[in-house]
């Protein structure tokens, strides 16, 4: 018990949404408010795991089928992992209205799913045309996406686990209208009551999602094999695995520096050929300077040469009346 409270502590399942959005039938499980931000209970999250665990082991154990549906962002890739994990089937892509309430079409459209497999693995398809090819491989395409989660679900399941009910009403109404039992994450903004086992908890955050979807696997695989799983080994594999990507995006970063280099070759020869172009203007200005300091220097004879011959000329014109006095 105090492992899974650790766990959930560190995942922060406790962490909900602003107070301003929250649901007021969300009351019993908060906790307090800090923040502005709601805080659940973490003793209501166990006590909703623990129910929610003993439900799905015991219908797992029957033999019964189990649909793990989260088609947000954040839940789509752990909900596929969980649940090809624990053998059961999932819809993360889109949930096609009349999944549960009309079975009988969608079982239809799941033949003509592997109808189209069968065409694209022989040479069939050669047969025909490019624009009847491309419109074959449109529908598979689309219809791989949609159904493929549920390609062995030949019955309708006997519980369907959601992540944020408010996300996926139309799974949770078309359960209910079936009797088909609920099991979903519920935020404070989320409305408890048309849930039939809620687990409170955070349904954004990424490590909380995988501590809850990976607790019910857990219990489907428990009641499948009727041996308990080792919680260790699974988060040591769970771990491996986000190293190995994490070192595949950085070995994918390291393959692209080259290019990145070659690409910033020519940005190096640019600054030397501004500093060229700033320099000339630099020495066109020390030309136009020259000239600007010759012109005085031309001026002043100019200036001085008359002012010299004035008083000159005027000493001979007041000589000369002098000598025809005498």
């Amino acid at each position: 018990m105090a492992d899974i409270v650790k766990e959930l502590i560190e995942s922060g399942v406790h962490f909900g949404h602003r107070a301003s959005r929250w649901n007021p039938k969300m009351a019993p499980y908060i906790y307090a408010r800090k923040n502005q931000v709601h805080i659940l209970d973490i003793r209501e999250t166990v006590r909703g795991l623990l129910r929610a665990k003993k439900y799905l082991k015991q219908v797992a154990e029957g033999g019964s089928l189990i649909l793990f549906v989260g088609t947000k962002r954040q839940a789509s890739g752990i909900v596929e992992r969980e649940a090809l994990r624990s053998g059961m089937s999932f819809i993360t892509e889109r949930w096609l209205g009349g999944t549960l309430t009309n079975f009988r079409t969608i079982r239809d459209r799941l033949t003509r799913l592997e109808e189209l497999e069968a065409l694209r693995s022989s040479d069939e398809i050669n047969s025909y045309s490019k624009k009847m090819q491309s419109s074959l491989n449109r529908e598979y395409r689309k219809m791989y996406r949609n159904l493929n989660g549920i390609r062995s679900m030949n019955r309708l399941p006997e519980c369907v686990v959601v992540v944020d009910p408010n996300k996926e009403r139309n799974a949770i109404r078309e359960a209910t209208k079936m009797g088909i039992a609920t099991i979903a994450l519920t935020d404070t903004d989320c409305d408890p009551d048309i849930v039939d086992l809620p687990i409170p908890g955070n349904d954004d955050g990424l490590r909380s999602i995988e501590a809850i979807i990976s607790h019910l696997a857990d219990a489907v695989i428990e009641g499948k094999t009727g041996e308990p799983v080792d919680r260790e080994a699974v988060i040591a594999a769970r771990v491996a695995a986000q190293i190995a990507a994490a070192e595949e995006a950085a070995a994918l970063a390291a393959a692209t520096v080259p290019i990145v280099v070659t690409e910033e070759a020519p940005a190096e020869e640019a600054p030397a050929e501004e500093t060229t172009a700033e320099e000339a203007p630099a020495e066109e200005a020390t030309a136009e300077e020259a000239p600007a300091e010759e012109a005085p220097a031309e001026e002043a004879p100019a200036e001085e040469a008359p002012a010299e011959e004035a008083p000159a000329e005027e000493t001979t014109a007041e000589e000369a009346p002098a000598e025809e006095d005498k």
